[in-house]
């Protein structure tokens, strides 16, 4: 098993040959040395596949990398990322290089402070459901028992009673804020919902799919017995994650490019992928990895569905996700000892979660001593645009300072400040127009955190998993096993719905 949960599902690959032969080897181009185009290059050079992997920028990890600063002491990454327990493809690409996973450090809590002053917690929560759920609604502040009563149990049942993939399409054209309005969820325990959820998107609730928040209920509380806890990379992405990875990539023969751009796919002379400095790199496959707005620019710079526009259109009908801001401060001073390494942050103007880099990575951690003060990130998701970056910047310290009123005063030693719209937009258009994995040619796969994919995964899983996916689809036309995939359970899990389900037919009749 890949974790605690004894219900995670095996998603067994088709078998094949467990290696092609030394003399018959395709080759396959990745472009994108993000996750997914790790995982792809990863299944694919572990059948003995040659793999060439294009990255345009100089590190690998895509929208999970780090890069050095210009004093070679200090790092920075476009803001933290939980690697949940239940992200098992993800973890399992990990474990090729780190089979113990020492790289991760186990986060105690990831608590969330509303401008009214309460916070929830999710330290103490069961991590079996349907205790999970029972237990932060006893716990929470958020939730009251005249709230409760306002539920709609049907609605409700939704998050309980679900099946993949079929509950993706089931709420095509519904909006998250929909969905919870539908359902009369509590507003004051919304923050739970669209803060740890949707917001983890960087989109606004009224354009996020309703289908996509109820598998993430589904994937990370109600549907999984791993927990809402997480861990976290105990030193800057590309030191613990990606360079050991790569390392390990080149021991299987895998040749990676990076601060190479591609600018545009041939496949009438064979798979050709021509990169901007005039490089063309010939292969019998190519996985497209990128994120959405590299992918639709190299589709127009392609032949690929050239005789499907239906399928041209899907591509070119996707969008960005709104842009989302990250800070990271040098503070001349610590921030208490008492802090969370994370705090998710509600109602405090444009801020959405605060981190203490020093409590987690070991960079940080020695300028932190070094210093005498802490390194702080602030983060802020799905801004409205255009973003005006001093304005933007100076609310983000000013409710940080709200937040933690000792780093009121504090001064920046260093700071560095991005903003990006680069993440896919899950909205609520019908689900089976995504783009998938397949494409109109056998010779090309896409992969990424903005593919569609049966399963209920998201965000860096998704990444992986649609990354395993492609490697596998190509492995099948060349006879070779695939990968298996391993997902939380793809049905609701709790015995308690048709119980439900019965009680509320009675209450319509009255009966109760």
């Amino acid at each position: 098993m890949p974790g605690r949960d004894r219900r995670a599902v095996r998603h067994p690959a088709r078998p094949g040959a467990l290696r092609t032969p030394p003399d018959q080897q395709p080759r396959v181009v990745v472009v994108g040395g993000g996750i997914a185009g790790l995982a792809a290059a990863t299944g694919l050079a572990e059948r003995g596949v040659g793999v060439t992997v294009v990255e345009r920028e100089d590190q690998l990890g895509g929208r999970v990398r780090s890069w050095p600063l210009n004093d070679h002491q200090r790092t920075m990454s476009r803001g933290f990322h939980a690697f949940f327990r239940q992200y098992y493809n993800l973890r399992g690409l990990l474990r090729r290089a780190d089979p113990s996973l020492s790289c991760l450090l186990p986060v105690a809590d990831y608590p969330m402070v509303h401008a009214d002053g309460h916070e929830d917690s999710f330290a103490r929560i069961p991590r079996t459901p349907p205790l999970n759920l029972i237990s932060l609604v006893a716990k929470s502040r958020s939730f009251s028992a005249s709230d409760l009563r306002r539920v709609d149990v049907g609605a409700a049942l939704e998050l309980l009673d679900v099946s993949f993939p079929e509950t993706f399409s089931a709420h095509d054209g519904q909006s998250a804020t929909a969905f919870l309005d539908r359902l009369r969820f509590p507003d004051a325990a919304r923050h739970l919902a669209l803060e740890v959820f949707a917001r983890s998107f960087f989109a606004n609730p009224e354009q996020f799919s309703a289908g996509e928040l109820v598998a993430m209920f589904h994937s990370y509380f109600l549907g999984s017995a791993e927990g809402l806890l997480f861990d976290v990379p105990l030193d800057a992405y590309d030191n613990v994650l990606w360079a050991p990875l790569a390392q390990y990539l080149n021991g299987l023969g895998v040749e990676i490019l990076t601060g190479a751009s591609a600018r545009a796919l041939s496949l009438l002379r064979g798979s050709t992928v021509t990169m901007n400095s005039g490089l063309e790199i010939g292969a019998d496959a190519i996985v497209l990895a990128t994120d959405p707005a590299t992918t639709r620019t190299l589709m127009a710079e392609s032949d690929l569905g050239s005789s499907d526009p239906r399928w041209r259109h899907r591509i070119e009908a996707t969008r960005n996700a709104p842009p989302f801001a990250v800070g990271r401060l040098w503070l001349d001073r610590l921030v208490r000892a008492e802090r969370a390494p994370f705090l998710g942050t509600s109602g405090f103007g444009p801020l959405d979660n605060v981190s203490v880099v020093e409590r987690f990575e070991a960079g940080a951690r020695s300028w932190s001593q070094q210093h005498g003060g802490s390194v702080v990130e602030v983060h802020a998701y799905a801004l409205a645009e255009p973003v005006n970056q001093p304005e933007l910047k100076q609310a983000l310290r000013a409710e940080l300072g709200r937040v933690y009123p000792e780093t009121a005063d504090a001064r920046p030693v260093e700071e560095e400040w991005l903003v990006k719209n680069d993440c896919p937009l899950m909205d609520t258009g019908p689900w089976h127009l995504r783009p998938e994995v397949a494409t109109p040619d056998r010779r090309v796969v896409l992969a990424g955190d903005g593919i569609r994919c049966d399963f209920p995964v998201a965000l860096m899983e998704r990444a992986a998993t649609t990354g395993f996916l492609a490697a596998n689809h190509l492995l099948a036309g060349w006879g070779l096993r695939g990968h298996d995939i391993w997902t939380v359970p793809m049905q609701g899990r709790h015995r308690i719905v048709p119980l439900i389900h019965r009680l509320a037919a009675r209450t319509d009749r009255g009966l109760v």
